[in-house]
């Protein structure tokens, strides 16, 4: 007998959400095919230009405008923006710097302060505990 092995294929939101950018301004055969794990690979290890092009001036999807941004995806929502971003967008709001991008930008640090706060506090405690389980040995 012999093995056959089955290529595992993505659909295209899944492939342009692991490569990072807005499915809807991609080309439209790479919308309307499938992507297997080989393809996406090849892209990512050598993109096309019209990938190069997609990951330098956008239109960026959501997550990544909050990254550039410098805030949270549902900070983006409270500041009100809700559509994909190009780079000069993206610039130009850093350089307007308007009051909400200020306070979200204020609360993300604030919440990466926290999250440090907690991994080391969980790591003085799992260290606490394993001295006392050396001490019961």
């Amino acid at each position: 007998m012999t093995s056959h092995q089955n290529t595992q294929t993505m659909k295209p939101a899944t492939a342009a959400k692991k490569l990072g950018v807005y499915l809807e301004a991609t080309p439209a055969e790479f919308q309307e095919g499938v992507v297997s794990r080989s393809e996406l690979s090849a892209l990512q290890a050598d993109p096309p230009q019209w990938l190069q092009e997609l990951r330098a001036n956008g239109p960026h999807p959501r997550p990544v405008v909050a990254a550039k941004l410098g805030v949270s995806i549902a900070g983006l929502a409270r500041g009100g923006v809700t559509e994909p971003l190009t780079t000069e967008q993206i610039e130009a709001l850093k350089q307007e710097g308007p009051e909400w991008l200020q306070r979200e930008r204020a609360t993300q640090a604030e919440v990466r302060k926290e999250t440090v706060r907690i991994k080391e506090k969980h790591a003085e405690e799992a260290e606490r505990a394993a001295k006392a389980g050396e001490q019961h040995s």
